[in-house]
């Protein structure tokens, strides 16, 4: 397929825009992408994977990294590898485990931004997973308890805390 733009050289970036539902496509060789302004992948001002995420790093424009009441990103530092704040929101990389110790208190709120929670609340397997599927039965039973007893369900809520009682039992016997 020859380029739209040029008619000279085949196309190799093949871009597809929806603006206001309607889809346009455009085969353009890299030459004339350049001229046009289009982002190239691979290059400088391309998309990367790595800006995206680099982009979730900065919590917000006018902060530049720096979460209120905290250090500036060059400030904190890991003590194990040396690694800066700034440096790990560049590289996207960690330099050792420590860095999570290091960093945790901006960690959170990242986390929190990008999957909407600090803890994993995903698939736990079957076979391994009994305990913590435990856990959790016993966090939804304490969140329905505290539910019921605002809504002034004594009854269920008694009933409710006996299924809570013995789950606890349980998991202490083990």
């Amino acid at each position: 397929m020859q380029c739209q733009e040029c008619g000279k050289r085949p196309a190799t970036l093949h871009f597809t825009k929806i603006v206001n539902g309607e889809k346009t496509e455009f085969h353009i060789c890299e030459a004339c992408a350049r001229e046009k302004g289009e982002m190239l992948p691979g290059t400088s001002g391309g998309f990367s994977i790595h800006n995206l995420l680099s982009g979730f790093l900065d919590l917000s424009p006018s902060s530049k990294g720096q979460i209120s009441g905290t250090k500036s990103p060059e400030s904190v530092r890991c003590e194990e590898c040396g690694m800066t704040y700034s440096q790990f929101s560049k590289i996207g990389r960690f330099g050792c485990s420590s860095c999570y110790k290091y960093f945790n208190d901006r960690l959170d709120p990242l986390f929190k931004r990008v999957h909407g929670n600090t803890v994993h609340v995903g698939k736990v397997p079957k076979r391994t997973g009994g305990h913590i599927q435990v856990k959790r039965k016993l966090d939804d039973l304490r969140r329905e308890l505290q539910y019921r007893i605002l809504q002034e369900e004594f009854e269920e809520a008694a009933a409710l805390r006996d299924q809570i009682r013995e789950l606890e039992k349980n998991i202490s016997a083990e």
